[in-house]
């Protein structure tokens, strides 16, 4: 998709049929996901969200399992405290979990329908602009090829539903594979139905193969944006970890064990050697490794924003600041990075530089 908050002064991204236009100011977004109802205060939660509106950010994101809605309640209640026009904003939820019974998860027409409905509840909003289908559905039949393809046409419709009764102006995927999405926007196509727009995709200087691999010809052939979540690789990047496990930082939290055991593993032992070396370039380019790596990720043409998600308001300055970092990364420096990350993708169509 495109943001409402990139830079005019650069080159266009991916095509996306979510015609929203760039600010002057970047190609940041804020989401809630851990931090909104959950380590920070209501309080944090307004100054990040302020701090983000006065330099530009206007597209927030959340979802309807985020703190148990308690994300969305926390941001629909700051929106109408600062009586921001919602014409200036642009919200996206995402839909999956939605709460303990079968029927309030997963991505059946009953879920799809109900659960924006709770969202937008929450959000105090007659509507979001981007709905999220935040998995593909396990829940649906899977006895074949033919059930796999109901079950993908009941999505979709439910999707066209809540657009056609202004719940959602689009919708889009998240986790999804590149085969998945182009099936959806074939199942669209097919039966006069509305396709998704864009795909949330983790993506960073570790995590590469999806976005740069599978994602291109998507970006291409129709469309389909990608807004990256992730930047920091749940903090790794940061290199607050750089001696350990500090208090109060995300892999301390007990629902975050994984992060912790990736971190101290072999693997997350060579990733923080690498962010040293890394360091020397963001040095070098009078700018600091979150930053770098931020723009590292803005560089790439299929990506069309960036999530950012954010403790506290000095951290949110630093890495709105990639922006202007974001010229400094030409072919030179990109190289270097991948000479010292070695795990740059090859396909026939780089669409990365």
């Amino acid at each position: 998709m495109r943001t409402v908050t990139s830079c005019t002064k650069l080159k266009k991204r991916a095509k996306c049929s979510l015609s929203l236009h760039r600010s002057h100011q970047g190609f940041s977004l804020l989401g809630t996901w851990v931090t909104f109802g959950g380590q920070i205060s209501d309080e944090v939660a307004e100054q990040l969200m302020t701090i983000a509106y006065e330099n530009g950010v206007n597209l927030f994101d959340t979802a309807e399992v985020y703190s148990a809605g308690k994300a969305e309640i926390i941001l629909g209640n700051i929106i109408k405290k600062k009586c921001w026009r919602r014409s200036s904003l642009v919200i996206t939820t995402k839909l999956y979990w939605g709460g303990k019974a079968e029927t309030e998860r997963g991505l059946s027409r009953k879920h799809i329908i109900e659960g924006l409905k709770g969202s937008l509840q929450r959000l105090q909003l007659e509507y979001v602009d981007v709905v999220f289908a935040n998995r593909p559905d396990s829940n649906t039949p899977m006895e074949g090829i033919f059930e796999e393809f109901k079950s993908l046409i009941k999505i979709v419709r439910a999707m066209t539903h809540i657009i056609n009764h202004g719940m959602s102006m689009y919708w889009g995927t998240s986790r999804w594979s590149a085969m998945e999405i182009m099936e959806a926007y074939s199942v669209a196509r097919q039966f006069n139905l509305i396709p998704p727009v864009c795909e949330q995709a983790e993506y960073h200087l570790f995590q590469r193969d999806k976005v740069e691999m599978q994602l291109p010809e998507l970006y291409h052939k129709i469309g389909v944006g990608v807004v990256s979540w992730s930047p920091l690789a749940c903090g790794i990047i940061t290199g607050k970890y750089d001696n350990g496990i500090p208090e109060s930082s995300r892999a301390s939290l007990k629902s975050y064990q994984w992060l912790k055991e990736k971190i101290l593993s072999e693997d997350g032992r060579k990733q923080q050697a690498k962010l040293k070396e890394l360091t020397h370039i963001a040095e070098r380019l009078s700018c600091t490794l979150p930053q770098l790596a931020i723009a590292w990720c803005l560089r790439n043409e299929g990506v069309s924003s960036v999530l950012l998600g954010t403790s506290n308001p000095a951290q949110l300055t630093e890495n709105l600041g990639a922006i202007q970092v974001l010229p400094k990364i030409t072919a030179n420096v990109a190289s270097d990075i991948d000479k010292i990350l070695g795990n740059r993708p090859h396909s026939k169509k780089d669409y990365h530089h």
